[in-house]
């Protein structure tokens, strides 16, 4: 009986007799042959020795697609979990995955490998590649892997899901299951990397044992492996918790509260230079900024919805007795919408613009903790806007006008817009509302019409409540990440039954307008940290200027003096009083990344000058201080800006 083959081009080979994958690219070209890594049959991801004995739709892939990458570092995976198993006969192995950045295995030993381990683990590898041993698909019976697993436990609970018959691959005497494709030999392997060792709990609960996971990647080309190397000693170099200790201005120390940074001088600085700016920008816009506490009776986020939807990301609430359970905040939008409820509103009040730097509290799991991005305690730049119905569009361009204002100072160019609906499919998710669903959908859309911006649309993105517009930032290691939101909400107006008297003198229920313009600020400045390498602009330095006496004896007088006027028109200046040569004082404030390093000696304080060199440069140049405080001026005004 014949069958037919649809080539992604539309195009069909019939056969007689079953072919495999391999069969079929040899069938189309010698040298599509050569370079095929798999099949994607019905799109699935199949071996090269796939048998193909009825209409199906077929692509090969190579290694020129994305998907045959994957393939290639699944084969890395699979070799690599034999010659562990192999060096190391107690080891259980978890599971083994593939991303678009590589791969991973999961390993778990009395004494977990280390990363000084891997230089040996890649030799290995090399002698497999070099030896271009065999890997053979193969399909074993369930029983017979459980009873080859009967001593892991990780692999034995992998192998429940699996059916009474299970595809499965083999080197030498090395067997396992759970890859889509393989590479038939180790010889095809091409380009690869062990990368790092790092610990991680069985499939992502604190409660399941911590294993190792060994990381690695690979490419089918020399200059590829080279550029993703390259890439990744720059997000080394970018890595906000590496400059952060090195610049000495955070902490996080698990023994004391993993997710819970400590702010050190100079990053509080960073931080309060942040957010006073942000007070002063919001009450310019006609903000009230308010405080409200950080605790919640746990009745306001059941009324919310968001203990229904967001229950698992909440601490447990804390039983203060005769019925009261109070709750660390999440979220701020109950309580502002308590700050509303306070006072009866009129329609001449609308807008009414509530904004607080809000301390909030995440139940993050210890594995998703990093550095300042991912925290249990978090201060978001919050707000919410109560308005008419009619006041929904041009409030919402004014807040978006402000937000690329505030972009615009920090100097933050690579974003675009993203609107972000519900999946009406998602009635766990979303609550049932399609009137106000689309009504409010379509606000959105029409706002950033009638503005004239360019946006991009994803279903089942929207918060539980409404729908809202992501500002989509590229960090400076390449993530997709929101840093602002606008969300439109007609829901907890409802449900808190606020209200505002009308020109009819009835009562009417308000919109809700959340949004944050910079996200929470431990992420904001993760990001700007990233961005700018550590080295902040002048406005943003915790130290603007550090001064370096020639002679501690001899010019320290003169340093003081110097550092007392900057300190006194507002700039921030230290002198570094150790007792170190010159060159090693100024390497040291290039290092710390400190705007300008004044150098003052005999010409200088003779001449009442400063020695300027600007961080970054060879350049020195004599300036009066008067001068140099001008330069700073004109730096902070600017927020550090050409133009």
């Amino acid at each position: 009986m014949s069958f037919a083959l649809t080539l992604p081009d539309g195009s069909k080979k019939e056969f007689d007799a079953a072919v495999s994958v391999a069969d079929l690219a040899s069938s189309i070209s010698t040298s599509l042959a050569k370079n095929a890594v798999a099949g994607k049959v019905d799109g699935e991801i199949k071996p090269l020795d796939f048998q193909l004995a009825a209409d199906h739709e077929v692509a090969i892939l190579t290694n020129k697609d994305a998907e045959g990458l994957s393939v290639l570092r699944a084969t890395v995976a699979f070799v690599l979990e034999a010659l562990v198993k192999d060096k190391y006969p107690e080891i259980k192995l978890g599971q083994a995955e593939v991303s678009e950045d590589g791969f991973f295995i999961e390993t778990d030993k009395e004494d977990q490998i280390k990363v000084t381990e891997l230089p040996d683990l890649e030799k290995a590898l090399q002698k497999a590649i070099k030896n271009g041993e065999a890997i053979e698909h193969v399909q074993v019976a369930k029983s017979e892997l459980a009873e080859a697993f009967k001593d892991d436990p990780y692999k034995s609970e992998l192998l429940t899901k699996e059916g009474d018959v299970v595809d499965a691959y083999k080197l030498g005497d090395f067997v396992d299951f759970g890859f889509s494709a393989i590479l038939p030999n180790t010889g095809k392997i091409k380009k690869f990397k062990l990368l790092s060792v790092a610990g991680a709990y069985w499939k992502g609960k604190s409660s399941n044992p911590m294993l190792q996971r060994i990381f690695g990647t690979a490419f089918f080309k020399e200059a590829d492996l080279e550029a993703d190397l390259k890439r990744r000693a720059e997000i080394k170099e970018r890595d906000h918790r590496t400059i952060g200790r090195d610049l000495d201005l955070f902490f996080v120390d698990p023994k004391v509260g993993a997710g819970l940074p400590y702010w050190m001088p100079k990053g509080a600085t960073i931080r309060r230079i942040i957010e006073r700016y942000i007070v002063d920008k919001e009450v310019a816009a006609g903000y009230q900024h308010v405080y409200t506490p950080v605790l919640m009776n746990l009745d306001a986020y059941k009324t919310s919805g968001h203990w229904a939807h967001y229950r698992e990301d909440m601490f447990p609430p804390m039983d203060m007795g005769e019925g009261e359970m109070l709750e660390l905040r999440p979220m701020n939008c109950p309580s502002h919408i308590q700050i509303y409820k306070h006072h009866i509103r009129s329609y001449r009040e609308l807008p009414i613009r509530i904004a607080e730097l809000g301390m909030m509290h995440r139940y993050e799991k210890s594995g998703a903790l990093s550095g300042l991005q991912r925290v249990r305690e978090m201060t978001l730049n919050d707000g919410h806007t109560f308005v008419a119905l009619d006041q929904v569009q041009e409030e919402f361009a004014r807040t978006l006008q402000i937000i690329m204002d505030v972009y615009h100072d920090f100097d933050i160019n690579d974003y675009y817009f993203r609107l972000s609906y519900r999946d009406p499919k998602n009635t766990d998710k979303y609550f049932a509302n399609d009137e106000m669903w689309e009504r409010s959908q379509s606000m959105l859309k029409a706002a950033m019409d009638d503005m004239g911006l360019d946006y991009v649309e994803a279903e089942g993105e929207a918060a539980f409540y409404g729908p809202k517009l992501d500002i989509q930032t590229k960090t400076a290691l390449g993530n997709d990440e929101t840093m602002s939101t606008i969300q439109l909400d007609f829901m907890l107006p409802e449900r808190f039954e606020l209200s505002y008297i009308g020109a009819d003198g009835e009562e009417h229920r308000p919109v809700m307008i959340h949004r944050g313009i910079v996200g929470t600020m431990e992420r904001f400045i993760a990001y700007l940290t990233e961005i700018y390498k550590g080295a902040f602009p002048t406005w943003l330095a915790p130290v603007q200027a550090e001064i370096i006496p020639v002679n501690l004896d001899a010019h320290s007088d003169y340093a003081k003096k110097v550092r007392d006027e900057l300190v006194a028109k507002g700039f921030r200046a230290e002198i570094d009083f150790r007792n170190e040569k010159l060159g090693y004082k100024i390497r040291e404030s290039q290092t710390q990344k400190v705007p300008y390093t004044l150098v003052l000696g005999d010409d200088e304080m003779n001449a009442g000058t400063v020695n300027v060199r600007p961080y970054g440069t060879e350049e020195q140049n004599s300036e009066s201080l008067a001068e140099f405080m001008d330069k700073l001026s004109k730096d902070v005004a600017s927020y550090s800006r050409e133009d």
